[in-house]
């Protein structure tokens, strides 16, 4: 749980809602990508219908929690209520707003950003400083903290919003503890469940959210969310080497970028190009790669990279033409090992197999390296079997 109201706060902790040598959303003046999202909730601003719990949903890393800050700074600021007769006459009703844009130099826009707006309360999963990591989840403590949130009175009036980052991460006590505030929801509260898998989510707290769901970013607004996360505008080269791996994700592409995506795609292509032989010796090389001591992030490189082959593989069989190539290896390839629509489905299958039993045998500490094998072994299967049928 982290409350804006937290002061003082320890600004080196890492926080789990950002990306690793990247700004934290709260700090992007700008979201690319979801002007339909920003109209549809302007819209039931200005019609005075605004719903108290809304559900931003949609692949991770596309500017969801960005969206949720920049519109949680806009709601902090306008007024709730219409203001009071004068001596003048009846006020002007309020004007709809027409932007969810706030001046970075306004009081609410500063609190924000320094997570001292004492109107808004962000829960997500905090950081365990004796064991230098995250909780695994988002615990029951932290979404009772809801409870002393509401039960202060909101400091000059106004809104009160909430933030939950991510909501598929919290375990099944804290959301339970969050339905019961969604069932009797405060008076001008606005809450934002940020998720990247709804279909981890109760139905119970589905069922009392506004869906927004929000796509992949395009190559044009990927490339602007880049710059605005990198402070620079990338080489144009890195960013073509990028967006067909990023798959319209600025978290991907940041994680690819950091890592060497780029080149780690081209060694899983040159071992996975023989399909469905592999060389056994340039198998386990690339598998002992990821096993040695201070290798987790290689594991994990690979394993998204995997699955980003899986699912070019699978969209390639679903429509009969490859997606915009990563790397020239890709075209024979691609079309090779998904030739039709049964293929497709194929490696669909595997896609949703294969690379979620790695990461659960990883996450009991198993060797990464006999489990990239064994995942390497059943992409031969695949492109054996159901693949050539």
């Amino acid at each position: 749980m982290s409350r804006a109201t937290e002061v003082p706060r320890d600004d080196a902790l890492p926080e789990a809602d950002a990306l690793p040598g990247a700004p934290h959303p709260r700090f992007a003046e700008q979201v690319f990508g979801h002007d339909a999202a920003e109209a549809a909730l302007l819209d039931a601003i200005g019609s005075g219908r605004l719903h108290h719990a809304w559900l931003l949903t949609g692949p991770k890393g596309i500017g969801k929690a960005s969206f949720a800050w920049r519109a949680a700074r806009a709601l902090l600021a306008l007024p709730t209520e219409d203001p009071g007769p004068s001596l003048f006459g009846d006020p002007e009703p309020l004007a709809a707003p027409t932007s969810l844009d706030l001046d970075p130099d306004h009081p609410v826009a500063r609190r924000v950003a320094a997570l001292s707006e004492p109107r808004l309360f962000l829960l997500r999963r905090p950081y365990d400083a004796k064991l230098g990591r995250f909780k695994q989840d988002i615990p029951v403590d932290a979404a009772r903290g809801l409870k002393g949130f509401f039960s202060m009175a909101a400091m000059d009036g106004g809104r009160r919003v909430v933030i939950v980052d991510a909501a598929d991460e919290m375990n099944a006590n804290a959301a339970n503890a969050l339905l019961k505030v969604l069932e009797e929801p405060p008076a001008d509260t606005v809450m934002f469940l940020i998720c990247h898998a709804p279909s981890k989510l109760l139905p119970t707290i589905r069922s009392r959210c506004r869906t927004l769901r929000m796509a992949a970013l395009s190559p044009e607004d990927l490339g602007a969310a880049l710059a605005q996360a990198t402070g620079a505008p990338l080489p144009e080269a890195e960013i073509q080497s990028l967006l067909p791996l990023a798959e319209g994700s600025v978290g991907q592409a940041l994680s690819l970028r950091d890592a060497g995506g780029p080149e780690a795609y081209e060694s899983l292509l040159r071992l996975l190009g023989d399909l469905p032989r592999l060389d056994r010796q340039a198998m386990a090389a690339l598998a002992d790669s990821a096993s040695a001591r201070g290798a987790e992030g290689r594991l994990d490189l690979l394993l998204s990279l995997t699955e980003v082959f899986l699912h070019r593989l699978a969209r390639t069989g679903a429509t009969g033409a490859a997606p915009a190539l990563a790397s020239p290896a890709e075209a024979e390839l691609l079309t090779r090992l998904a030739p039709h629509p049964r293929a497709g489905q194929a490696w669909a299958t595997a896609h949703a197999e294969l690379v979620p039993r790695v990461r659960a045998g990883r996450a009991v500490n198993l060797d990464a390296s006999m489990l990239l094998l064994d995942m390497f072994h059943g992409l031969q299967s695949v492109a054996s079997g159901p693949a050539a049928a």
